[in-house]
């Protein structure tokens, strides 16, 4: 895992700047036009953290369209994420874990059982809808608590994209995987 880490983050961050603005808007509207993601109400999002595709104007979108835009926030100490309602990206985040945007602590507290949509963060996923994470299971104990019915999505640059990701029995796999040239599904929730 740790090998096809660093390749991959290597890899990611040797995109064309250029390239990577426009594929993230790109991958932007694929996911907006996802049935899962235009028909949700609550969705869990990240923001964009060291050469990430940038999610912010899929946030802008979704708060456009009147959906309760949830961000995570670390809590080192339980080794869970909280998750936070936020508004305005300007005013409501800050670098927080590693540097990662997170939501301020002040910003509402939502519960995991309100989330009926779901972006998963990553740095290589397969077309099994395997996800290889950044290492510390954040992720992972989240989604074990996020309802089954709910759509998991993972955005991505098609670089991302390998054959196989190694997984683990606790690694959950995401239902569809959005690049700049695709939209993998795995499950009719994505």
């Amino acid at each position: 895992k740790r090998m096809l880490r660093a390749r991959m983050l290597a890899a990611r961050d040797a995109l064309d700047a250029d390239y990577r603005a426009a594929a993230s808007t790109t991958i932007a509207q694929r996911i907006l036009a996802l049935p899962s993601f235009v028909f949700a109400t609550c969705v869990l999002l990240t923001l964009p953290y060291r050469s990430e595709w940038d999610t912010q104007s899929l946030f802008a979108a979704a708060r456009a369209a009147g959906k309760t835009v949830v961000l995570p926030r670390v809590d080192g100490d339980a080794r869970m994420l909280e998750l936070h309602a936020v508004r305005d990206i300007a005013a409501d985040t800050a670098p927080g874990h590693r540097g990662i945007p997170e939501p301020l602590p002040g910003t509402p507290r939502v519960v995991v059982d309100a989330i009926d949509w779901v972006l998963v963060p990553g740095v290589a996923f397969d077309a099994q809808g395997g996800r290889l994470g950044y290492g510390g299971g954040f992720y992972d104990r989240l989604l074990s608590q996020v309802a089954e019915a709910v759509a998991r999505v993972a955005g991505a640059f098609e670089l991302q994209v390998v054959p196989a990701v190694p997984a683990a029995p606790h690694d959950l796999k995401v239902d569809a995987i959005v690049t700049e040239q695709r939209v993998l599904t795995m499950s009719d929730r994505g």
